[in-house]
């Protein structure tokens, strides 16, 4: 049998007698392919944030699974997703990030679009002098235009376009911080950053999902907030995580600290979350600030972690926003052993995907059954001839 067609009826049994996904997940290139379309493409997948194109006009080409995309702030100040060609000969269209002052043009053929995916100039394209062609019909060659959603500011992508709304799809998440649907400022340059590492991006996903580790990777923040302060949050085929009881803010220089989100129940006083948006977004959020981490796949063994950090105001204490920042790429890079550590391991031929503790792991359990399913129905639908 394949690896492609493996049997995966293992992992979606209850999770005292499940095991974890094959090994093929995580090292095999053909998996990988077949994940792409299967689970990455068919969801709502993280592709960027809407702060890397704050203004109109701004423009950041995206290369995502190997599909190369386009970013853009239209006139209207709309954030569309576009594929990054010309329709012309497929020529990329914007190679590095910048401002789109007039129209989006080819440089092969100079053909023109509009920041809202219009072709609106076609030079010469009829003969020497001729901007117009019978043949050519302006209208109905814009450029491909990638669904997108936006949510705490974080741009979801359905590449397949067939997934459910977003809205529909994340209700459930949409009404669980519903307080935090609200402004979010980007704290700018010192409050992102990316973190490279040599593991499938699945393993950053179920590492996080969990608090079990937090004794052995994660001391100095098992000080205050203990294993025994965390729970579980579980929505099958949705999203999965784990929350704290025990938040403590961060202070700066005579007690100061960040401001509070507005109208917030008093639960999130000491409380915090930490749930992971299927397929590929991490996210949390606190009292005084929220974060989103994108990862992007670069294979079936190598990652980029991309993290972006949140505030309640636009202006915040610059000392106190790097201290946050320093903080969590702390926190994060206590990680990479574990989940490179486990990306190794997937090398081990005789490693039947590992055992889930029916009372530790259920999250992480119900991400592997969500991909399970991902393929399952993925498989069950006939794919064109290759």
């Amino acid at each position: 049998m394949s690896t492609t067609t493996a049997d995966l009826s293992h992992v979606r049994q209850p999770i005292a007698q499940a095991n974890g996904l094959p090994n093929a997940h995580y090292i095999d290139a053909g998996v990988f392919a077949e994940e792409r379309d299967a689970v990455l493409f068919r969801s709502w997948a993280g592709l960027a944030v809407s702060a890397d194109v704050p203004d109109i006009g701004d423009a950041v080409p995206v290369t995502f699974l190997g599909m190369p995309l386009l970013v853009v702030r239209d006139k209207d100040a709309e954030v569309r997703v576009f594929q990054n060609t010309c329709r012309h000969r497929g020529m990329i269209l914007v190679d590095a990030p910048r401002k789109i002052e007039g129209a989006i043009r080819c440089p092969y053929h100079s053909w023109c679009y509009s920041t809202d995916g219009r072709l609106v100039s076609t030079p010469h394209v009829g003969g020497p002098g001729q901007n117009t062609h019978e043949g050519i019909d302006r209208a109905l060659l814009g450029l491909v235009e990638i669904r997108s959603h936006i949510w705490m500011d974080v741009i979801f992508v359905n590449v397949s376009g067939d997934a459910a709304p977003f809205e529909h799809v994340h209700a459930d998440l949409l009404k669980r911080w519903a307080e935090f649907d609200k402004p979010l400022y980007h704290g700018g340059s010192d409050s992102r950053f990316e973190l490279t590492v040599n593991c499938n991006w699945k393993l950053a996903v179920e590492n996080y999902c969990e608090s079990y580790h937090l004794p052995w990777v994660h001391p100095d923040l098992n000080i205050y907030s203990r294993l025994e302060d965390h729970y579980h949050i579980e929505n099958a085929g949705k999203y999965s995580g784990q929350g704290t009881w025990v938040y403590r803010q961060l202070e700066g220089a005579e007690g100061a600290k960040f401001p509070d989100f507005a109208a917030l129940g008093d639960t999130w006083d000491t409380a915090a979350e930490y749930i992971t948006v299927y397929p590929n977004v991490l996210m949390g959020v606190h009292r005084d600030h929220t974060f989103a981490i994108i990862l992007v796949p670069q294979g079936p063994e190598k990652t980029v972690e991309k993290i972006h950090l949140y505030y309640a105001q636009p202006e915040t204490d610059t000392a106190l926003r790097a201290r946050n920042t320093d903080q969590w790429k702390r926190v994060f890079e206590e990680d990479i052993f574990v989940v490179e550590g486990m990306q190794r391991g997937r090398h081990a031929p005789y490693f039947d995907g590992g055992r889930f503790s029916p009372a530790m792991d259920g999250p992480t359990h119900m991400f592997h059954d969500w991909v399970a399913a991902q393929m399952e129905r993925h498989r069950a639908v006939p794919q064109a001839a290759e």
